[in-house]
């Protein structure tokens, strides 16, 4: 390719690429508008998950949980597993757990593989969004519009036929539905695909995913089945604190 040629080349993308990445940013920002109005200071959440053998066919094992979400970063799971019950508590770069034995251990904070934070965007601006995706291997400045199951959506870090990068999949009413990622495991690399689906309104302009599923490579690792959702129900503050969960609150 002649230097005059390239230059034209590059001159021909540029428009395009900063379009895709104004696309990507607006529908990001349309979609925190749209919750601007939702006022959210606490969640709570029970739900089901059901672990399935690697080959993604067979259930091995489940469980039930009990979540709680208060403004600002502060979150609680209690999980009971075949009678043991676990719980574990995050409280800004923080995290505490509590095993079935009684005995408590400072834990690091995994954000990476927290789903809540990814379908509820509490108080976060559009901007803190695509930082936090891009931090997760997401490029906001390649995107296109598709449809799935007759909705529209908003495909941010792939073209169009790309399956296996890191994306995004907003939809303009309930928020990601989609998330994919590459992620180091002691088996090499795999690629993580996080689905949302059955979609319910939990209050005006916000509606919660019941459905929540993992696949790793292609097979089902995760179902999760909300049972129910309840949006600032009065939530003690002691249910987050460490010293309280040393005393088997």
């Amino acid at each position: 390719m002649t230097g005059r040629l390239a230059v034209l080349v590059a001159l021909l993308l540029l428009p395009a690429t900063a379009s895709l990445a104004s696309d990507a940013i607006r529908a990001v920002e349309a979609f925190v508008a749209r919750l601007a109005g939702v006022s959210v200071s606490e969640v709570a959440i029970e739900q089901t998950f059901t672990l399935y053998h690697p080959d993604g066919r067979h259930p091995q094992s489940g469980g039930e949980q009990r979540v709680w979400l208060k403004v600002p970063r502060r979150q609680r799971v209690e999980e009971v597993v075949e009678g043991r019950r676990t719980v574990r508590v995050v409280v800004g770069d923080r995290a505490w757990e509590r095993a079935h034995d009684g005995r408590v251990y400072e834990v690091p904070v995994d954000r990476e593989h927290e789903r809540t934070y990814l379908i509820m965007p509490l108080r976060r601006t559009a901007a803190d969004l695509l930082a936090e995706w891009r931090a997760l291997g997401v490029r906001d400045d390649v995107s296109h519009v598709t449809r799935v199951n007759g909705r529209l959506l908003t495909v941010i870090g792939a073209q169009p036929g790309e399956r296996n990068v890191p994306s995004v999949w907003l939809d303009a009413e309930h928020g990601v539905v989609r998330f994919v990622r590459r992620e180091r495991l002691p088996k090499g690399e795999v690629l993580v695909d996080l689905a949302f689906s059955e979609h319910r309104p939990i209050t005006s302009g916000f509606a919660f995913p019941y459905r929540q599923e993992a696949f790793v490579d292609g097979k089902l690792l995760l179902l999760v089945v909300v049972r129910s959702v309840t949006l600032n129900g009065g939530i003690p503050d002691d249910l987050f604190e460490a010293d309280a969960l040393r005393r088997g609150k």
